[in-house]
């Protein structure tokens, strides 16, 4: 049973939020009352994996450098065993792929389609976003519908993966260089006292931020799995396949490029 325009409207209104001229996005229409809309291609799915990856290990390896929950076995010099030697190799090379991956993502933030970037400089984004808000807290709201990310999300992602990621790499790095302060490393880092200041300092800003991840984990999970089930959309099943399932009449009109 199609759903009247005027009540879809009101569930739902047109957002404001104006994205720049880009390619078309790739729509298979399969002449039914929803059609699949391509909003994550593939070095963002690429991306979200790799991160998700490299952040899990930073968060296990870093917990146990912190506070070291397990030893050798075999009671020996730790030479031998190498623990937690391994442990900061693994999450130093994590950090480093971390560190590539979302050089990557910040290109295509220029290249790919207008689901890869968002804009909170204008006026509408911060209006939709207290919407937003209002409906993730059972409250009145105007909140619009959104086939990409909600702009709640994006400024998560702007405050999260955009500003703590460079939070935890600058401190990170100036943690594991701290001790050859007269390497080329140990020089490009050397500035970092002066923004975060003491060593101690420093230290604890990395693990705030640490802390921050884990919590947006948390929360991320749980919104995409909301978003699932509240729109029935596969948000889910996107991140692996790119696709999101939407009703025709939702799609704007400058996305109506069927292949």
């Amino acid at each position: 049973m199609s759903i009247p325009v005027e009540k879809m409207k009101h569930e739902h209104p047109t957002s404001r939020i104006k994205a720049k001229a880009r390619r078309s996005v790739r729509i298979q229409d399969d002449r039914k009352a929803y059609v699949k809309v391509y909003v994550w291609e593939l070095p963002v799915r690429i991306f979200h994996w790799i991160n998700a990856a490299a952040i899990l290990l930073m968060i296990i390896t870093g917990i146990y450098i912190g506070n070291p929950f397990l030893g050798s076995l075999v009671q020996e010099e730790a030479y031998y065993s190498f623990v937690m030697g391994w442990a900061r190799y693994v999450h130093f090379l994590a950090a480093f792929v971390f560190t590539a991956n979302l050089l990557v993502r910040w290109y295509w933030v220029f290249k790919g389609n207008k689901y890869a970037t968002s804009n909170p400089l204008q006026k509408a984004f911060w209006m939709e976003t207290w919407e937003t808000a209002k409906f993730y807290l059972f409250l009145p709201n105007k909140k619009p519908h959104y086939t990409g990310h909600n702009p709640l999300a994006q400024l998560s992602y702007w405050i999260f993966i955009g500003a703590g990621s460079i939070v935890a790499m600058l401190t990170g790095y100036y943690l594991l260089f701290e001790p050859q302060p007269e390497s080329l490393f140990g020089r490009m880092f050397a500035w970092i006292p002066l923004i975060f200041g003491s060593s101690f300092t420093i230290r604890s800003w990395h693990h705030l931020v640490a802390w921050a991840f884990i919590t947006f984990i948390v929360i991320h999970i749980y919104m995409a799995f909301r978003e699932d089930w509240m729109e029935r959309n596969g948000t889910m099943s996107s991140i692996f396949t790119g696709y999101k399932s939407e009703k025709k009449k939702t799609v704007e009109a400058h996305d109506k490029h069927s292949e």
